[in-house]
């Protein structure tokens, strides 16, 4: 058989390679000059090499290839010679080939030669030994490889270096190289590949965690994998352990939620399927909320009956024992009632299993909770004291939770638990951890809001004023009385003893019998006095606590209930005594924990009543800007929620009016009091928002966050329109400073689209924010934060919003009626900044914009005389050629334009950038071809079209191309900002 014979048979798709090896090393062992084989090998191989294309063809030969080069390894491997073995000849030769090769100019020739050497290293066996010359050059080549400028070869030649990496030397070129990659690398196949080789070690291992966070759905989902199939659980922290289940288990895929459910079996069967052992390993104490999705990813992959049957903890009463509860069995019990309950009938029929009459359970509880410890000062300065009560707080709350899984239709068990959780709210030993979940129990099982105060109010009254038994003090007076009553009684004692005496000596039997028992009485008659005068006299009374516990707890009571109460009930009088002896109290109290939540409990209250709202804005506002972060994040929510529901309307300056004044006014004067009045009222709201916004540029990145929050809100819901609050939030969403608050950057990143989007009025109010926007960034100094923004993104951004396709369809009907869009209006605005100063820098960055616009029919008259004043004024090149570009499409034709706005959104886009922005440097234009060569890959199964070139968070956060549900999604890019600067895609 000869080789171009058997490379052609080679390329069939159901070809016995292992026949064709045979043959073809029969006929090499055959020849005697071995190096002419080896010359016509290399010259067939080569038109395999040069193509690029994963042609199947192409692929069975270079998997035929690897196979015969390495079959002559494992002959010597057989016959126990060493390398450099006479049939080792073509494997050397081949790999001579290939290192000579690895540098050509041909990205297809680089690609096969990484390929190639991927496959003959992987083909040999396990204890495979090579030369350390051929080491070092294979070693050499594929780390040169690894910097190539087309992610595919780069893929291959990550493959290549999988066997040659050494996870026990610190110091190894491949690991670090593979690091960096894994880091940096901006194709996400490539860092796909590195997952797949790099072996796991202490020095590895947070750096393939860290890819759990890509923004990379497959990325993520492989790191998972590797977790799962590589990584022991040991091997991780706690923190770790916990963080990648909390990640993963949110995780917007349904593919990377797929895989977690893989690494929670791996990590099952670690613990040899012990369920609480797992739960062990994940400190459930510090994280219920990550371990409740565990469970219920664990009990979703087998049937219920299973978990039911196997729950062991339970006595026959269907309890656990007090003395066996522990942090992991009790929040295993409650999650699986929890995760029965859900599941409808057939769930139900397995509750029934697991819990017992609610009654019984009341009493169970309450047995428990009774005997929860209260620890003096110097036991919670005790790390083991205090630990052993957190962790009998956290079973409390778990016992708690379960009551949410009992059917309490039954009257008498209801009644039964309510009175049971109310005798366990007014005990002192009931921790302020237990007390909200104890009422919001409570409440759940009364449906009238006036039944529910009720309860509250006489709980809050037996917890702020017990009764407590208090000793009175006895009077001389009745002291004397006692004593004389006393002596009386013993002399009267002293007489009966004697005649009783003498009536025995006469043997009067009858009359010492009346005697006898009247002496009884007389002793049982001086012991009663004597025991009244040793007691003192103890009477109850009630007693008002004012300690800061007490506080707490009664605030704590009173919160849980507003939050419930409808908003239509109102303020009773009930609440307002509660709120006038305990809520306003608390606001000056000097404990932060209870003005805080006394403030609470007043933004609730003012939710209630519009009046009761504005009498205690002043108070709220106060607090806003005296107490500390804690309190006023509090303060701030109560103000934001009022405006959200009541508006600024009733929060302006009230006055009375002067009925005896009111006739004697001219209507000149009435005048002038109503421009007075309004003034008034502006100056009040102007003040108001101002107070408010200032907390924009607070230090505090809590407050910042409430307020970009409060204020989207208003603005969302129409309360607020103000393009100048507009042009801030969008400063704060760029702003480098808040690359790291999450959530704020969500918050807006969301608002943004939802805002404009709905209807053309909120449009309008972004076109008005644009100029103002930019010029501040374009005039901020170079110290400043805002300077590092990319201006021409937060156009991009600002256009894209203010497009006016984006429209909901019910706001584009009433577009229809009118003549100009927002873009119109916002190009005649551009149009005229470009001419106010044509020399500017800043004049591309509008040219550009004004390329992106979607211009009606209707400003084309208009637009074309700016645009002709522009072309006069302007001399540089890129917008010349870019403002006739703008009046080529708008002389066209008269539906040019219309045609335009109904063009999809990347199609504009990508047609004007590629018109307008001719100065792409080598390196992108070079990235764009290889991303389109890379879409023939295996590893590139997304077709992700991608950029080498790293951008910073602010320019991939706003991109201003893409529609509102993809301005969401940019969101998501913006929250990982931090590690977009380690090569995040």
């Amino acid at each position: 058989l000869q080789i171009k014979e058997a490379l052609q048979l080679a390329q069939k798709p159901h070809q016995n390679h292992a026949k064709l090896l045979v043959a073809l090393k029969s006929t090499y062992n055959q020849l005697e000059n071995k190096e002419d084989f080896h010359e016509k090998f290399i010259h067939f191989l080569k038109y395999a090499m040069i193509i690029y294309r994963r042609e199947p063809a192409v692929e069975h030969v270079i998997d035929f290839v690897a196979k015969f080069v390495t079959s002559f390894f494992e002959m010597e491997k057989d016959s126990g010679n060493n390398w450099e073995g006479e049939d080792n000849l073509l494997l050397n030769c081949v790999f001579n080939f290939l290192l000579q090769s690895h540098n050509a100019n041909s990205h297809a020739v680089r690609f096969r030669t990484c390929q190639l050497v991927n496959k003959i290293l992987g083909n040999m066996p396990e204890n495979a030994q090579i030369d350390d010359e051929l080491f070092d050059k294979i070693n050499e080549a594929m780390l040169i490889r690894l910097k190539d400028k087309f992610s595919n070869v780069r893929i291959q030649a990550v493959l290549a270096l999988s066997r040659l990496q050494d996870p026990n030397d610190e110091n190894c070129p491949v690991v670090n190289i593979y690091i960096t990659l894994l880091e940096n690398d901006s194709n996400s196949e490539v860092r796909r590949a590195v997952l797949s080789c790099i072996a796991p070690s202490a020095r590895t291992l947070p750096k393939i965690v860290g890819r759990t966070m890509d923004v990379k759905e497959a990325v993520r989902k492989l790191a998972y994998e590797v977790l799962a199939e590589k990584v022991h659980m040991r091997a991780l922290s706690i923190a770790q352990r916990v963080k990648l289940l909390q990640q993963g288990l949110n995780d917007r895929s349904d593919a990377v939620k797929e895989v977690m459910k893989k690494l929670l079996q791996a990590w099952l069967q670690l613990t040899e399927g012990d369920v609480l052992e797992l739960l062990h390993r994940l400190d459930v104490e510090n994280c219920p909320e990550v371990a409740t999705p565990v469970l219920n990813t664990i009990f979703s992959l087998s049937p219920l009956q299973d978990f039911v049957q196997n729950c062991k903890n339970l006595d026959n009463r269907k309890l656990i024992p007090l003395e066996d509860l522990t942090a992991e069995n009790v929040l295993y019990w409650r999650c699986l009632c929890e995760y029965l309950k859900s599941k409808g009938e057939e769930g139900e029929d397995l509750l029934e299993q697991m819990l017992p009459e609610p009654a019984i359970y009341a009493d169970y509880l309450s047995s428990y909770l009774q005997n929860m410890p209260v620890l003096s000062e110097e036991q919670k300065e005790d790390f083991a004291c205090f630990e052993n009560m957190m962790t009998k707080e956290f079973i409390g709350q778990q016992l708690i939770l379960i009551i949410g899984c009992m059917d309490t239709m039954e009257e008498g068990g209801r009644k039964h638990l309510l009175v049971t959780l109310q005798k366990i709210l007014v005990l002192p030993a009931t921790s302020t951890a237990l007390v909200s979940l104890l009422v919001e129990r409570l409440l759940s099982m009364v449906k009238d809001d006036n039944g529910k105060i009720q309860i509250v109010a006489e709980i809050i009254s037996e917890v702020r004023e017990p009764i407590v038994a208090v000793e009175q003090p006895v009077d001389a007076a009745e002291i004397r009385k006692r004593e004389l009553k006393l002596a009386e009684i013993k002399v009267k004692l002293f007489e009966a003893k004697a005649a009783l005496e003498e009536c025995i000596t006469l043997q009067d039997f009858n009359k010492a019998s009346v005697l006898k028992e009247e002496i009884i009485e007389l002793e049982h008659r001086k012991n009663d006095l004597i025991k009244e005068a040793e007691q003192p006299e103890i009477e109850e009374m009630r007693v008002e606590k004012s300690d800061p516990e007490t506080l707490l707890k009664c605030l704590m009571m009173c919160y849980e209930l507003l939050k419930v109460m409808s908003l239509s009930t109102g303020i009773n009088p009930t609440i307002k005594e509660i709120t006038e002896s305990l809520i306003l109290p608390g606001v000056t109290n000097v404990h932060p924990a209870v003005r805080n939540m006394a403030v609470m409990c007043l933004g609730c209250c003012a939710l209630q009543n519009k009046e009761f709202a504005r009498q205690h804005l002043a108070l709220l506002l106060q607090v806003l800007q005296i107490d500390n972060l804690k309190v006023k994040i509090s303060a701030l929510r109560a103000i934001f929620d009022q405006l959200m529901l009541f508006g600024i309307e009733p929060f302006k300056a009230r006055r009375d009016n002067d009925s005896q004044s009111e006739d004697a006014l001219s209507t000149e004067n009435c005048e002038e009091e109503s421009e007075a009045i309004e003034e008034e009222d502006s100056a009040t709201v102007h003040s108001l928002l101002q107070l408010l916004s200032g907390f924009l540029d607070s230090e505090f990145s809590e407050l910042r966050t409430e307020a970009a929050e409060g204020m989207a809100k208003l603005m969302f819901s129409g309360r607020l329109i103000s393009a100048k609050l507009l042009s801030r939030l969008i400063l704060l969403w760029y702003n480098p400073v808040t690359e790291e608050e999450t959530r704020l950057r969500h918050c807006l990143g969301v608002f943004f689209p939802l805002f404009a989007y709905a209807n053309r009025s909120n449009q309008e109010c972004l076109e008005e924010a644009y100029l103002p926007t930019l010029r501040t960034l374009l005039n901020a100094p170079a110290t400043s934060p805002l300077a590092e923004i990319d201006i021409s993104n937060v156009s991009e951004l600002l256009v894209d919003l203010t497009r006016p396709s984006g429209l909901k369809p019910q706001s584009k009907k009433s577009q229809d009626y009118q003549d100009l869009t927002v873009h119109d209006s916002l190009a005649m605005k551009i149009c005229n900044e470009i001419l106010t100063d044509p020399t500017a820098p800043d004049v591309r960055i509008y040219a550009k914009a004004l390329n992106m616009l979607e211009l009606s029919s209707s400003s084309t008259e208009n637009l074309l005389i700016l645009l002709n004043d522009i072309l006069e004024k302007v001399e540089d090149k890129l917008c010349q050629r870019a403002i006739e570009k703008i009046k080529m499409n708008l002389t066209k034709d008269s539906n040019v334009g219309k045609d335009h706005s109904e063009r999809t959104e990347e199609t504009g886009l990508s047609e004007r950038i590629q018109d307008t922005d001719t100065a792409l440097s080598e390196s992108t234009a070079q990235n764009e071809e290889e991303n389109e060569d890379a879409s023939q890959m295996p590893f590139n199964e997304g077709k992700s079209k991608e950029s080498a070139k790293l951008k910073s968070t602010r320019n991939r956060a706003g991109k201003g191309r893409q529609s509102a549900a993809a301005a969401v999604r940019s969101v998501s890019t913006r929250r990982t900002g931090t590690a977009a600067k380690c090569g995040f895609e």
